[in-house]
């Protein structure tokens, strides 16, 4: 027996049911609806090369704070200045050198400095080292940026704060 609360829903139901526009999630047959199977692939595809793009965007930062390079301290450190024009090489603890995250080895890094550098009277090349490097490692460096014409050089540091009170 139908009471009036199912009613109502069931003319609620066939009003929609009537309502139905095409190209929704169901489709009439023969009278009968039946739901459809398609799924629509553009928006993932969308969503897909979005991400995409922001790994490809993010994984060169990501890679470049991977490296543990734990630089020697000073008290007269300067701030970093146009950190955006700065060629960064750095130097790890057993001299391998890395120029943007990737490890270059000796032989190579005079063409790839080259190639990076491309004001080398005004980009300035600045050397992070290791404090427990071999010095020579980073005059290695210094050499080759040089020979290929750098004129700005300078070496990282980390600021040091000094206590009031103690010496």
């Amino acid at each position: 027996m139908l009471n009036w609360r199912s009613t109502t829903w069931l003319n609620r139901f066939a009003a929609e049911r009537n309502n139905r526009v095409k190209g929704s999630s169901f489709k009439q047959r023969g009278g009968k609806y039946r739901v459809m199977a398609e799924i629509n692939m553009i928006p993932l595809i969308d969503v897909a090369l979005v991400l995409l793009i922001i790994f490809m965007i993010m994984t060169p930062f990501l890679v470049r704070s991977q490296l543990k390079i734990n630089l020697p301290s000073s008290k007269a450190a300067s701030e970093e200045a146009q950190s955006h024009l700065m060629l960064q090489v750095q130097v790890d603890r057993q001299g391998i050198a890395y120029l943007d995250g990737q490890a270059v080895p000796a032989g190579l890094l005079e063409g790839r400095l080259r190639q990076t550098l491309r004001d080398p009277e005004n980009q300035p090349v600045v050397i992070e080292a290791d404090k427990d490097v071999a010095f020579q490692h980073v005059v290695t460096v210094m050499d080759i940026a040089k020979k290929i014409g750098a004129k700005r050089l300078a070496v990282c540091v980390k600021k040091t704060t000094q206590v009031v009170g103690h010496r």
